[in-house]
Parts: C-alpha cells; structure tokens; sequence
C-alpha cells in the first residue's frame, strides 16, 4: 500500500469540463495545499464516451486509476455496465482485487456494502438524501469516515463547490490497513454512480 494512503483527510476536487466524456479529478492535501495523487478515466471505449452525452450515461461502464502525480499507479476503480445497480470493483497497484461495493437497491440516499476481496462485509457507505453528506459505518455502528462538502479546519468552517468535497479518514482505522485504500476508492463510486 502507498504511504499517502495513511494520512486522514483528503481534498477531491473534480475536473469540470463542458462536453466532458472521462472523469477526472485531483487530490490534494487540504493542509499543505499539495497536489497527492490524481485519479484519471483514461481507457475509454467509443460507444461509452458516445452514451456519456445521453439518458444512458449512469448506467455506462468506468474504470478510473488513482496515481500520484509522477504516474504510480496506487488504486483502479471500476464497473461494468450498470442495469439498476452497481458492483464497484477496486484492485491495488498490482491490478489484485482489494475489494467491492455493492449498491443497495432502493436506498434513500445512497448506500453500498464494502466488501473484502472474499466478499466479507467491512462496513457499509451512507448518504443522505438531503445532502452530500456520505458516512462510512461498521456493523456495529461505528464511524470510519465521512465524505462531505464541508470541513471545519483550522477555526473556520470550510464550504467546497459543487465538484469538491473533503474525505476524513478516523484515526481508529489502523495505518496500512486495505479499509483505507477501500474508503478513497469508494469516493471516485459515490460521484460516478450516486452523483453523476
């Protein structure tokens, strides 16, 4: 696992592009302002970047690889063609399956499973239906994370756009631990399957 992958609060802000097809977005590091890693849809097919600019586009396949700004590869996120709902597949840096989300149907909200590579259930991501406020939650009911489009740091309370929001990891997540890698690849899910 990349060591960048350890710190606890992270900055997404999407790329915003008129006639866009691809995703893009970067990450930084919301206290030093430093651009970390970089997460880019770069293979993808015709008849998907057609179906990108219809009714479609939900439903239509991704697969985005998260690297550092030099080109490391840390983390790809994808999905195959979604009908109603999604099964996101994350590998790591070696294309080794790390884990999975899998969509809830009829969730108010938004809320997917986050599967081991075994298919054992981790925790579960949340949102809620009036917000862009999304919790990471274990079985037992204790928070691992929060994805959100507010963050109160340094005194003041901090409000991104519309394309940016802020993920916090909780210190009880041990370092090192492949629920880390899960919880940021999970963040490119929350944008391309719930809000796009």
């Amino acid at each position: 696992m990349h060591p960048i992958l350890n710190k606890n609060l992270f900055f997404v802000k999407e790329h915003v592009k008129v006639f866009k097809a691809s995703n893009s977005f970067d990450i930084f590091d919301p206290e030093t302002q430093q651009l970390i890693m970089q997460a880019r849809e770069e293979r993808l097919g015709f008849f998907t970047k057609m179906l990108r600019f219809t009714d479609y586009k939900r439903m239509t396949p991704f697969e985005i690889d998260i690297n550092t700004p030099n080109g490391d590869r840390i983390l790809t996120v994808k999905r195959g063609v979604a009908w109603f709902v999604s099964t996101v597949e994350v590998l790591d840096e070696k294309n080794v399956l790390l884990g999975k989300f899998k969509q809830k149907f009829f969730s108010i909200g938004g809320k997917f499973e986050v599967l081991d590579a075994n298919e054992r259930s981790l925790c579960w991501l949340k949102g809620k239906w009036t917000s862009w406020d999304f919790k990471f939650i274990s079985n037992d009911g204790k928070e691992f994370a929060t994805v959100t489009k507010k963050w109160s740091g340094f005194g003041k309370e901090f409000f991104t756009s519309a394309d940016n929001y802020v993920l916090q990891i909780d210190d009880a997540v041990p370092a090192n631990h492949s629920l880390r890698q899960l919880i940021l690849a999970a963040v490119m899910c929350i944008d391309l399957v719930l809000k796009e």
